[in-house]
């Protein structure tokens, strides 16, 4: 995929969806907006029990799933820290946590922004809520001893499928 490529979304979650790529990958980001991970390493590392991008792969570049730890149905194994740190997609919906055209959540947001498309308003509502996640660290910081990657597995598995380095 390329600048000026336009991508073509049809899965069970989103059907005769397009967007254009109108960044590099990887490149031009919002300058408050400096995650730690790029999709394809948070996948390697272990997110969201493994069970992320199973039916929109296509979507995304193929060699972001060589090396993922995927799985046909949730597997808290598949995580980095082996411990469940999400709630259902019903529970996100509820909370009205989706927005725009990313019915997955954040982290298909992350995926099609690192991609390189770009919606201003949705993009700033995004990385805005990713910066609020910045208090897990925080949290992290004051409450375990430097270099127990073991205290607080669930915050620092959540911070990982933020795109925040969990071993602070």
């Amino acid at each position: 995929m390329a600048l000026g490529d336009w991508v073509e979304v049809n899965d069970r979650m989103q059907k005769d969806y397009s967007y254009e790529l109108v960044a590099p990958m990887g490149e031009g980001f919002d300058s408050s907006f400096t995650p730690h991970f790029t999709p394809k390493e948070m996948l390697a590392m272990g997110v969201f029990e493994g069970k992320y991008c199973n039916d929109c792969r296509d979507e995304f570049p193929a060699d972001w799933f060589e090396g993922a730890r995927i799985s046909d149905r949730p597997n808290i194994e598949m995580n980095y820290f082996a411990i469940k740190s999400r709630q259902p997609l019903s529970v996100w919906q509820q909370k009205g946590w989706i927005y725009g055209p990313d019915p997955r959540g954040w982290f298909q947001w992350y995926c099609r922004y690192f991609m390189g498309r770009r919606l201003p308003e949705i993009d700033q509502k995004q990385i805005k809520r990713w910066r609020g996640f910045a208090r897990h660290a925080g949290q992290i910081r004051a409450n375990c001893d430097p270099g127990d990657v073991f205290c607080r597995p669930r915050q620092r598995q959540a911070l990982l499928q933020w795109a925040y380095d969990p071993l602070i």
